[in-house]
């Protein structure tokens, strides 16, 4: 988790996932995603760390490249937050209980 979350903190990264899971038939074309306000090789690292920290896949197809989001981790990524949360406000109320 703390790989993804690392890749997250950047954000042209957290655009770039978010342009491909947001789109439709939840995958896109390198080219659908490119502007972010960075050049295309910048484009190409982000998204490489983006695979690298387990956050995409992608396919080639001809000359271009199709991202989509890796299977379940999104879902992940809310149960964590999810968690975190409760784990939170339960802490505080023990806090709050022991004072």
């Amino acid at each position: 988790m703390a790989a993804m979350f690392k890749a997250l903190a950047d954000p042209v990264r957290l655009r770039l996932l978010s342009r491909v899971a947001s789109h439709p038939n939840g995958e896109a074309c390198v080219c659908d995603i490119a502007d972010v306000g960075v050049s295309q090789p910048t484009v190409s690292h982000h998204l490489k760390k983006l695979r690298e920290a387990g956050l995409l896949t992608s396919e080639r197809r001809g000359t271009w490249v199709y991202y989509r989001p890796a299977p379940g981790v999104l879902a992940s990524l809310g149960e964590f937050l999810a968690d975190t949360e409760k784990a939170g406000k339960e802490e505080i109320a023990l806090t709050a209980q022991a004072s």
